[in-house]
Parts: C-alpha cells; sequence; structure tokens
C-alpha cells in the first residue's frame, strides 16, 4: 500500500511541475509580448513577471531530481550494457548488481551531504534573487531527490536479487525493427553494415 502511494505521489509531483512550469512560460511569453502591443500594454505593465524565470528554473530542477528516481524505478535511464551482455550469467549478475549498489551508494551520500548542506543553509538569512524564497527550500530537492533515488537503486537491487530481473522499457521506435526481428532475418547485432 505505501509503495503505491509513493509511486503515485512522485508521478503527481513530477506532472504538477512539469505542467506548473510549461504553463508558467507560456504565460510569461504571452506577457512579454504582450506588453508590446499598444492596446495591450496599460494592462500589462504594471504586472511583475521577473519571477517567473527563477521559479521556472527550481520547478525544473526539482522536477529532475524526482525524475530521476523515476527512471530508476522505471528501467528509463541510458545505459551502455554491451559489455554486460557479453558476460556469462553468474558474471553478469555480479555486475549488474554491483551496479545497483553502487548507485545506490552514489545517490545515498549525495542525499546525506545535501542534508547537511541544506541544515547548514536554513540557519542562514539566504534568500534567492527575484522570488526572495529561503535558499534552503530551494535546495531541498537535493536531499529529498537523491534519498528518493537511493531508494529506488536499492528497490530495483533487491528485486534483482531475488528475481534476477530489472524494470527495463520496452519502447519500440517506429520505422526500425525490433532486435529479436534482426535475429530471426539472420542479422547479426554486430553486423548491421550497408
Amino acid at each position: 500500500m505505501f509503495m503505491k502511494i509513493l509511486d503515485r505521489l512522485e508521478e503527481i509531483i513530477i506532472s504538477c511541475l512539469i505542467g506548473g512550469a510549461t504553463l508558467l512560460i507560456f504565460v510569461a511569453v504571452l506577457h512579454r509580448y504582450g506588453s508590446t502591443v499598444p492596446f495591450l500594454f496599460p494592462y500589462l505593465h504594471d504586472i511583475d513577471m521577473t519571477w517567473a524565470q527563477e521559479l521556472c528554473i527550481y520547478m525544473f530542477v526539482w522536477m529532475a531530481k524526482f525524475g530521476a528516481a523515476y527512471g530508476v524505478r522505471q528501467g528509463v535511464h541510458v545505459g551502455v550494457d554491451v559489455l554486460v551482455n557479453r558476460l556469462g550469467i553468474n558474471h553478469r549478475y555480479k555486475v549488474i548488481l554491483f551496479g545497483l549498489l553502487a548507485g545506490a551508494v552514489f545517490t545515498g551520500t549525495i542525499a546525506v551531504l545535501g542534508a547537511s548542506f541544506v541544515w547548514d543553509l536554513s540557519d542562514t538569512d539566504s534568500r534567492s534573487n527575484d522570488l526572495e524564497a529561503p535558499k534552503w527550500i530551494v535546495y531541498l530537492a537535493i536531499p529529498l531527490g537523491s534519498g528518493l533515488m537511493c531508494f529506488r537503486f536499492l528497490q530495483v537491487a533487491w528485486h534483482f536479487w531475488r528475481t534476477g530481473e530489472v524494470p527495463h522499457a520496452t519502447h519500440q521506435v517506429d520505422g526500425l525493427p525490433e532486435v529479436t526481428d534482426l535475429h530471426a532475418q539472420g542479422i547479426e547485432h554486430e553486423g548491421l553494415k550497408a
């Protein structure tokens, strides 16, 4: 039950951040170019939108941190597995498990260091330039996003250890044959020469 709530919350946060940032950019651009139109100038001139760019940057940073955790959970991060796939089954298993645990250690370290940084920053009066928001709130994306990503690495590693499967994207690019089709046609993977 907890995992379903966490998964859904993660998706909602990412969707709201990307949707909100896109809408905010759209409104800011309309404001900027609408202000140059003579009959709209009196209405738009007094509206201050200087904070919009800064807020969009922060929203995209937060979205990227939570999106990276989502990418680990879904198995959509870009990876080069040519050498791993050439290993024997026992070595492949160990290398994949090591890679997942190394990802967890790295992101866990970033989460701990980020939390320490945010804690130290919370004792200051440091504020962002345009929004004048406390900087510790802005930088809270680092420990939260990295901590969630660490958790997702551990979750995938645990699932892999128990089942031998990692999540992977099943997207097919239109116009390109699937790998199984290439093998069925007798074309070797490295032999895609013209």
